[in-house]
């Protein structure tokens, strides 16, 4: 490990990471807070707007994962596909094993320019959260509670808001329902095997009501299904406190482009035709198990500078203030005054180790173990 890299691991780095990254995120909030009359004036513009304030945040985790850790990832696509991409609007199917694959999914959302306009169907106690969650209701994302019968009229307002959409999106479906468990997924082919479907290896059965909910709803706004499957190299664990201790990962993403017309209207056969992507999907899982790599070409799209340039403005504009504050408040020499910074420092330091921890599989929602009913949404 050199110096770089030792750097990397240091709690100061990670310290100055974090604080400008929560303090960014509060700056964004409020600036969103201050768009509230523009929608009234002008919609179009006000969403425009947000989209760019978001990019601000969400670009800073690309380039943690892209510039910091220095984490690889590769394309395998289609290239009579690949033009399509960050052309159209899109619905992206992604499994969902790894801690760091929303972040995977966000990095290739920013190298085809719609990381600040991409949308997630995402549980509603996210909305609560500060930085990202606030970042996100100003996005227009689709927040559910999945409790199918409360949710379905609130996520179809959601969808039908999306039908004008002034740019481009990708909207992320994780249709497991949550994050991969060896538990959850013995448990989820018990549910096959009363049904009579096949089982799969590598995923949990998808669930189908909220995907043929958002490609009911976004039809004529939505051109294409992207079925996208994640893996990492040398049977890679990858974490988010690896990425910000500077661990190098190298991410494979295997995407299909899959026209809108190709996806049935009627909701059983909808069903059915995601139960069959998801088989095609696990076969990909174990091809890649077995060689060490997807079907087809690589088309990779260069990392871009505009994290990296973002990162360190906020950097700049951060930091300097923060430093002054600090040389004056040791200058004061006030015991207090140094006590309670100190303290300040490690709660903020505590407060990030929180939001990590919600990415850890091991703290993962309950959603899908044998404690909450599984009837698989179908």
């Amino acid at each position: 490990m050199g110096l770089f890299g030792l750097l990397k691991t240091q709690f100061l780095c990670h310290l100055v990471i974090c604080y400008v990254f929560l303090v960014t995120g509060l700056i964004i909030n409020v600036l969103q807070l201050c768009t509230l009359p523009l929608w009234w004036i002008n919609k179009q513009l006000a969403r425009r707007v947000n989209c760019r304030l978001a990019y601000c945040v969400s670009s800073q985790m690309v380039a943690l994962l892209e510039w910091w850790s220095g984490t690889e990832c590769t394309l395998y696509t289609d290239p009579e596909s690949y033009p399509f991409y960050g052309k159209e609007n899109a619905i992206v199917i992604l499994n969902h094993n790894f801690e760091i694959d929303f972040l995977c999914g966000w990095t290739f959302c920013e190298r085809f320019g719609v990381l600040g306009s991409s949308k997630v169907l995402a549980k509603k106690e996210l909305a609560y959260m500060p930085v990202i969650g606030w970042m996100w209701y100003f996005l227009e994302i689709v927040f559910c509670k999945r409790k199918w019968e409360e949710d379905r009229k609130t996520v179809v307002e959601s969808l039908q808001r999306l039908q004008d959409y002034p740019e481009n999106f990708w909207f992320l479906l994780y249709c497991e329902g949550t994050r991969f468990t060896e538990k959850k997924h013995k448990i989820s082919m018990e549910v096959a095997e009363k049904k009579g479907l096949p089982k799969l290896k590598h995923h949990l059965l998808p669930r189908t009501k909220g995907f043929c909910v958002t490609t009911q709803n976004l039809r004529g706004t939505v051109t294409a299904v992207y079925d996208s499957t994640l893996n990492f190299r040398n049977n890679q664990t990858p974490t988010l406190l690896g990425v910000l201790n500077g661990k190098k990962y190298h991410a494979d993403l295997y995407v299909r482009r899959i026209p809108l017309d190709a996806v049935p209207e009627n909701e059983p056969e909808c069903a059915a035709w995601l139960h069959k992507l998801y088989q095609e999907k696990d076969v990909f899982q174990e091809q890649y198990s077995q060689t060490g790599h997807f079907p087809g070409p690589i088309v990779s799209p260069p990392r871009r500078a505009w994290p990296l340039l973002n990162w360190l403005f906020w950097v700049c504009l951060l930091l300097c203030p923060l430093c002054l504050l600090l040389l004056q408040l040791f200058h004061s020499g006030s015991a207090v005054t140094v006590v309670t910074t100190a303290v300040l420092c490690v709660a903020a330091s505590a407060a990030v180790r929180w939001m990590i921890g919600q990415t850890e599989i091991n703290k993962g929602s309950s959603y899908g173990n044998k404690e909450v009913p599984l009837n698989n949404n179908d």
